[in-house]
């Protein structure tokens, strides 16, 4: 783009634009490549016929297109995708130059956006510039829409801020030094943009980088390729800075500017290495300025003025130097650190600068005599030779910033924040007299509103205290009240134990919430203790009729208290647990346990299937946990071999919870229910397994071969051959209707065979004995369950159209919330599962009630 618009430069007065009406699309594609950019949507598979906007091989092919179709015009025209300039030094060339284009456009059937076209003009629109046969300029109408715009209030606005107006940083000498403030919180790490915070200092370089691109002489001149390029640089301790120059005719004309700051590593560089950094970064910024032309470069490093010719004993510079190789420099000039003065201030940081930068001479009274009125004037760039020394205008950036930055001091600035407008003189003879209060700071740690200069006039207006002045006039001795100084005061006992009565103020009913707010809710009083500490706060100086369920009723009703306590009670919710199948694979669990280390046969992952009544497990080995593999699994792992359940339970993962399980669940014929989100216990027998067998593989398996899946049979059937502790049977037994015969076991001596039906009646007999034990088992142990479960256990039962706080899973820091901070609403119940509803976007889940925290309604709205 810079050697785009640079072109512009070299003397030519007559301009036209022209701009192509929806170029892309005038572009056809190959009948083979149509179907590489099909996309879908709800009505089927769709592509392109034209070159279409998004896809990454468009613009440079749009660019390749349009620069062949003008390649024969290249010496009067540029094209930048669909905008065409076409230049000419006089009116009767530029007519032929037109006719040219126009020509080549026609022969490739290019349409051109009337509107958008303009012809034959001493100055253009082009690329956010305005480029004249003089010099280039921002866009009139670019600078209008920045300075409009309003003080960003998050980081994304300041981001957009700053980099529409780096697009023009090129124009404002001291950009970076400015811009500093608002880099400094903008530039923050992912984990960071939080802490974004738009203060003071921000604002105040917001408001003065709107004004500079108002009040400064943005224009930068053409360069001359005969005459040699000079660029003058200069480091600070945070910043570095450097200026594009030309000398043309004695007169010396501005390139570019370039002024950034450092990083911290580099702010730690000796001086010889900020100064050949500088020389660095200006070189690589100002690139393609630089390359092939004959160089001066000026620097008040004196130990840098020979760099080019020998090595510098600093492998940082000499790093540096061999970088410089490609340009062709054609010396290395020393400058007083006194005249190098725009560079210099390029480098310094506006926060960090003190008045006396501003009141350096450097030699100015001796180099030139204009007075203050004419520094000042929009004409300054255009004064005559007469009024000051040409050859020293570099001096002139600095001599203007000084006198705006006194006047800057004494006038007023409006401070965002507070929306107050202080004088910066007074504010400084005010402070070397009494402290200053930030107003800002005290509301932000206090936000007590409670106020007892109404307390007698809300007495009187209170008709119990107003019963309780009636009765102190008739028996004022058989009463806990006294007036004193028109207040009615409560005499209280300060414990049970003491006999000493203090008086505390009768508070009106309209006086109760601001107190309370005050000492449970304000930051310096409050700050959101227990009840117990708040009412203690208060009994002492305060006492209205049932104070404590007052003050109890609204610290259970504050949204912040549900949101962040943590709960010191039992999870709410009595247990509710399954009921015992009536035989073997009438219900079975499946869930997944990993990913655990991948194995030499590069398995990560366990399928857990348990059945509910025997207690059953089988378990199997898998590389991954997809729904593909899941499904495969169960089929041929479980439904061949046992037959289909009736009902299989799971959670809600996306390997269970797919499609293609829906698909196969409807073509074997089972029913699929899923657990509750966030709450395993639904399917508790199945994580009771998980969390058993995992130390048994370990202490089993070798830890440097990791081959943890070849022991997991052995454990499974270890653990299936055991009595269970419920069922007092083996999941062997009750499945088989026999003992399992063992490693350990006597070898028989004899066999016999009974008869094919005395067997199968023994069998029958028997698993019907086994089943109808194991069942009563089961019972029992529910039963024990529920009483040891919900003894001193609260149960809450909740309504449709109950607000209520739901609890946040998932990683969170310590000092995020524990329940959500957007209530949700019940709209069905299932005790204890109950469907609830986000009130923004109406998106509907299921919860069971102990991650339910109630919201009082009368305190919520």
């Amino acid at each position: 783009m810079e050697d785009t618009i640079r072109k512009l430069g070299h003397g030519y007065s007559c301009f036209s634009k022209l701009d192509l009406k929806s170029g892309f699309y005038q572009i056809p594609i190959n009948n083979a490549d149509k179907e590489k950019t099909a996309f879908v949507t709800p009505f089927g598979l769709y592509q392109f016929n034209v070159l279409p906007m998004g896809l990454k091989n468009s613009p440079p092919t749009f660019q390749k297109v349009m620069t062949d179709t003008l390649k024969n015009c290249r010496n009067y025209s540029l094209v930048y995708l669909d905008d065409i300039i076409i230049f000419s030094k006089s009116f009767e060339q530029h007519l032929y130059h037109l006719e040219c284009v126009l020509s080549a456009l026609k022969e490739k059937n290019l349409v051109l956006n009337p509107p958008k076209c303009v012809f034959a003009t001493n100055k253009i629109d082009y690329l956010g510039h305005t480029v004249s046969k003089q010099y280039i300029t921002p866009m009139k109408e670019k600078i209008e829409a920045i300075i409009q715009l309003k003080e960003p209030h998050t980081l994304s606005q300041a981001n957009k801020f700053i980099g529409a107006l780096s697009w023009y940083r090129k124009f404002i000498p001291h950009f970076a030094t400015v811009a500093a403030p608002i880099h400094s919180v903008t530039n923050l790490t992912k984990d960071n943009r939080h802490k974004f915070k738009w203060k003071y200092a921000q604002s105040k370089a917001f408001h003065e980088l709107k004004q500079m691109l108002v009040r400064e002489p943005l224009f930068l001149h053409y360069p001359i390729d005969d005459i040699p390029l000079i660029l003058t640089t200069d480091a600070s301790g945070i910043g570095i800075g450097g200026v594009l120059q030309q000398e043309v005719e004695g007169e010396m004309h501005n390139l570019y500017y370039h002024s950034q700051l450092m990083t911290i590593c580099e702010r730690k560089y000796s001086t010889i290495e900020k100064e050949a950094l500088a020389i660095y970064k200006c070189f690589t910024r100002m690139r393609t300025f630089l390359l092939g032309r004959n160089i001066v470069l000026k620097t008040d490093h004196c130990p840098l003025c020979h760099i080019m010719e020998k090595t510098v004993r600093n492998a940082r510079v000499d790093r540096i130097t061999h970088l410089l190789q490609e340009y062709n420099i054609d010396k290395v000039v020393h400058i007083k650190g006194r005249e190098n003065c725009l560079p210099d201030f390029l480098s310094r940081y506006s926060n960090e600068m003190n008045d006396d930068l501003f009141e350096i001479d450097y030699g100015l009274e001796n180099k030139c005599n204009l007075n203050e009125s004419e520094l000042l004037s929009p004409q300054i760039s255009q004064s005559s030779s007469s009024s000051y020394n040409k050859k020293d205008k570099n001096l002139l950036a600095t001599m203007v910033l000084r006198s705006r930055f006194k006047q800057h001091k004494s006038h007023t600035t409006t401070d965002t924040s507070n929306n107050e407008v202080t004088n910066h003189d007074e504010e400084d003879n005010q402070s070397q007299q009494m402290p200053r209060v930030n107003k800002s700071f005290v509301r932000k740690f206090s936000h007590n509103e409670f106020d007892l200069t109404n307390l007698k006039q809300e007495q009187e207006n209170d008709s119990s205290i107003q019963n309780v002045v009636k009765e102190l006039h008739t028996r004022r001795d058989t009463i806990p009240f006294v007036i004193k100084n028109n207040i009615v005061y409560r005499l209280i006992t300060t414990s049970r134990h003491s006999k000493r009565k203090i008086e505390v103020v009768y508070l009106p009913a309209s006086m109760e919430k601001s107190l309370i707010q005050a000492c449970h809710d304000d930051p310096m009083t409050g700050a959101h203790f227990s009840f117990e500490r708040t009412y203690n706060k208060i009994k002492y100086y305060y006492w209205w009729p049932r104070m404590k369920a007052t003050i109890k009723q609204y610290i259970r009703s504050c949204l912040l208290c549900k949101q962040f306590n943590i709960s010191r009670h039992k999870n709410v919710g009595h247990l509710r647990p399954i009921t015992p199948p009536e035989g073997p694979f009438l219900l079975i669990g499946i869930d997944y346990c990993g990913p655990l280390k991948r194995t030499p046969r590069e398995n990560q992952y366990v399928l857990v299937i348990t059945d509910y009544f025997t207690r059953h497990i089988t378990a199997i080995a898998l590389p991954n946990c997809t729904a593909e593999t899941t499904a495969q699994t169960l089929f041929n792992e479980y439904f061949c071999k046992y037959g289909v359940p009736t009902v299989i339970l799971s959670d809600q993962g996306s390997h269970f919870r797919n499609q293609l399980m829906e698909n196969i669940k409807y073509l074997i014929g089972y029913n699929h229910i899923y657990s509750t989100q966030y709450h395993p216990q639904t399917n508790g027998m199945v994580e009771r397994f998980n969390a058993t067998f995992i130390p048994q593989i370990s202490k089993l398996q070798d830890t440097e071969d990791n081959n943890w899946d070849e022991y997991l049979q052995a454990v499974v059937f270890a653990y299936n051959t055991g009595i269970h502790k419920t069922t007092k049977y083996s999941p062997y037994e009750l499945l088989y209707g026999r003992l399992p015969r063992l490693p350990f076991n006597a070898r028989p001596t004899y066999y016999s065979f009974a008869k094919p039906n005395d067997y199968f009646e023994q069998l029958r007999k028997t698993l019907r004995i086994y089943h109808q034990a194991a069942r009563h088992h089961m019972i029992l142990q529910n039963e024990n369950n529920i009483n040891r479960y919900n003894r001193n256990r609260f149960d809450p039962k909740y309504k449709v159209g109950d607000k209520v706080l739901i609890r946040i899973h998932g990683n969170r820091g310590k000092l995020e919330p524990k329940f959500s901070p957007i209530p949700k609403v019940i709209t069905q119940v299932h005790h204890p599962i109950y469907e609830i509803q986000d009130e923004e976007s109406h998106i509907s889940s299921n919860v069971h009630v102990a991650d339910v925290r109630p919201i009082l309604i009368d305190q919520y709205l």
